[in-house]
C-alpha cells in the first residue's frame, strides 16, 4: 500500500466527500492502518471542523490508530467461526 492518492482526489477543484473517506476505509486492516490514517489525514486537511467528511475521517483515524496497535478481532457474532485474537493478546 503506498501513500499515493488517486489523481482525481488531487485535483484542486475536487470536493472531498464522505464517500472518499469510505473508499479509503474499505481496505482497512491492522497491516495498512497507519498508511490509511495518513491518506485520510491528508484528504481531510483543510476541511472545516463540521464538514461531514472531516467528522467521519477523524473518527476513522482514531479507529485506525487503535487497530494499528491492538489489531482487531474478527468473527464475533457468528456461531460457526471462532474469533481471531488480537495481535497483542
Amino acid at each position: 500500500m503506498s501513500q499515493a492518492e488517486q489523481p482525481d482526489r488531487l485535483r484542486p477543484d475536487h470536493e472531498v466527500t464522505v464517500d472518499d473517506v469510505r473508499q479509503l476505509m474499505g481496505a482497512s486492516t491492522p497491516h495498512f492502518a497507519l498508511q490509511l490514517r495518513e491518506r485520510i489525514r491528508a484528504l481531510i486537511r483543510g476541511l472545516p471542523p463540521d464538514h461531514p467528511a472531516r467528522v467521519l475521517g477523524e473518527e476513522e483515524i482514531a479507529r485506525l490508530d487503535t487497530i494499528a496497535v491492538r489489531g482487531e478481532v474478527r468473527g464475533e457474532g457468528d456461531d460457526d467461526l471462532r474469533p481471531l485474537p488480537s495481535l497483542v493478546e
